[in-house]
């Protein structure tokens, strides 16, 4: 089993699209047996591929170990995928990780998952927070969605400066350029400084999953840019997957 989580310090950046596409892929390109664990309270995720009303501010309480997260996991709307859903008392997650201080209490409770599921993606909260530590502790890999802008890429190199100049390993991370609009001069800038990260391009589809609730390649074309980038990041993933032996 392998943790991806996609996080970035900044919100509004793509994560949510990110990580249910790329749950997509896993389950339906891969073929993996695929969980997507929603721990924003915004819970976008559970609205994009969640069912309706299946959850009563228990999202938090997996974490008090009053239910075990295996209860609460449910299928989604879409094929091959399973969901743990957020919640409004996901708000009260910061606070309780600082209580409890236990450093792996979420990597603990991950491995708990390992034998149900092959890939494991965490749909992460904005932010530099107790949660956030626990997640960058936790993943075998860091998905980073990176708007091409000057703040949003800073807000990345602060995450890297923040986790090298911490004790002991972390995950490597992958920034990922997201929404990115190759007619605009500070975009196009942004690629030519970084040519090696992975380009999801900037298209109304994605907006569109909001409305047909569902990830891209549920409804759009195999041959549409924007899907076979997705596709390509996630072929990458796998890759980098391999070369870590996880």
């Amino acid at each position: 089993m392998t943790t991806i989580a996609v996080y970035n310090l900044k919100g509004g950046v793509g994560k949510t699209s990110t990580a249910v596409n790329l749950a997509w892929c896993a389950a339906n390109g891969s073929g993996r047996s695929t969980l997507i664990w929603d721990l924003d309270p915004q819970a976008a995720a559970t609205y994009l591929i969640g069912k309706d009303k299946e959850l009563k501010d228990e999202a938090q309480s997996v974490f008090t170990k009053s239910v075990a997260a295996q209860k609460l996991i449910r299928k989604s709307t879409v094929p091959n995928i399973d969901i743990l859903a957020a919640d409004s008392s996901l708000r009260g997650l910061n606070r309780m990780f600082f209580d409890i201080n236990k450093k792996k209490y979420l990597k603990k409770m991950l491995a708990a998952l390992s034998k149900d599921y092959d890939r494991i993606i965490l749909d992460c909260p904005p932010g530099l927070t107790e949660t956030s530590d626990q997640i960058l502790r936790a993943a075998d890999l860091v998905i980073v969605p990176v708007i091409p802008s000057p703040l949003s890429q800073r807000a990345f190199f602060e995450v890297q400066e923040y986790l090298d100049g911490r004790s002991g390993k972390h995950a490597p991370m992958l920034p990922v350029y997201s929404m990115v609009d190759r007619r605009r001069a500070q975009h196009k800038k942004a690629l030519d400084d970084h040519p090696d990260w992975p380009v999801i391009p900037y298209a109304s589809l994605v907006e569109q999953m909001a409305m047909k609730r569902a990830p891209l390649g549920s409804f759009a074309s195999a041959n549409n840019p924007v899907n076979q980038a997705y596709r390509q990041l996630w072929t990458g993933i796998e890759r980098k997957i391999d070369s870590l032996g996880a």
